[in-house]
């Protein structure tokens, strides 16, 4: 069993310690792919976000891509996406998506979108069509979706369900405590629910994830994952939250390594998570490939 150990507060939130300076490296491979996505006229959450890791992925060729517009209708004090009243939806993206992916030649892609509380079914219906058109194009690609909550509506979450992505995820993001300071229009139990719903339904593989440095506690942190871990979540990533702006939520503290690796462990030994992604650096798509390609080679041992 993973022993809590207890450890000095991070450094100064003002200043980003050793661990957490990154140095962007934008090589060919980086470019070629950012080119691609603005001529398909795509998203990705990679810039949208100011994601640290954008300079490492897209040197592999692998990015995150957000559907649905650019514009969000909610406004989280975290997020670095921008709020507003969204574009009419690009009935041409699902088919623009598969066709970047399949350019990419990529064995594992993640999707996500901003939400769009002013569409009736929150976009479903365009997820699944999405989810499709990439399986039909691309049917050697697993697809992981990191969507919104759909303010909980289950038939919205059916929806994208049965368009069959191998890996189905939804962030909690924070805490119980700190949802309402930093999740606009968002609640802790209602996320619970939507991961639970998708892992009764038979989603292959649920996933979520929580940010640290908002004002948590170990053990708030540990009662999150033990409450996904209830809910049915197979796979949990930890990272350190980096503010975008000066505008958006204030960093309390910088978690050390040695903090992210008691999680890890804890995440493994304790909770029996299926893939547990721990690290200062750490991003809820960060990676992604490497779990569903860890499960494949597991199931086929078991063969």
């Amino acid at each position: 069993m993973a022993r809590s150990i207890r450890y000095p507060q991070g450094a100064d939130p003002t200043r980003r310690p050793e661990w957490l300076k990154v140095r962007l490296n934008y090589n060919e491979r980086a470019k070629e792919l950012g080119e691609v996505i603005n001529r398909l006229n795509l998203n990705t959450v990679c810039a949208e976000a100011k994601c640290p890791n954008i300079g490492e992925c897209w040197g592999v060729g692998t990015a995150t891509i957000m559907i649905l517009g650019d514009t969000c209708t909610r406004k989280c004090s975290f997020c670095a996406v921008k709020t507003g009243k969204p574009n009419l939806i690009d009935p041409m993206e699902p088919a623009n998506v598969a066709q970047a992916i399949s350019y990419m030649n990529l064995g594992h892609v993640v999707i996500t979108s901003v939400d769009r509380d002013d569409l009736k079914d929150g976009g479903a219906a365009h997820w699944a069509a999405t989810i499709r058109a990439v399986h039909f194009k691309c049917p050697d690609t697993s697809v992981e979706v990191l969507t919104g909550d759909f303010k909980g509506k289950t038939d919205d979450i059916e929806t994208v369900l049965e368009a069959r992505p191998e890996v189905f995820s939804h962030n909690l993001e924070t805490t119980r405590r700190l949802t309402w300071q930093v999740r606009s229009n968002s609640d802790f139990d209602r996320s619970l629910k939507v991961l639970e719903h998708a892992a009764k339904w038979g989603a292959e593989r649920v996933k979520t994830g929580v940010m640290l440095g908002l004002g948590e506690t170990m053990d708030e942190v540990k009662e999150t994952m033990r409450a996904a871990a209830d809910a049915g979540v197979q796979y949990f990533s930890v990272g350190q939250y980096l503010r975008p702006t000066r505008h958006h939520h204030q960093v309390q503290r910088f978690w050390t390594p040695m903090e992210f690796a008691e999680l890890k462990a804890y995440g493994e030994e304790d909770l029996g998570f299926l893939n547990m992604e721990s690290g200062p650096l750490v991003r809820s798509s960060y990676h992604a490939e490497k779990a569903v390609i860890k499960d494949q080679i597991a199931l086929r041992k078991q063969v």
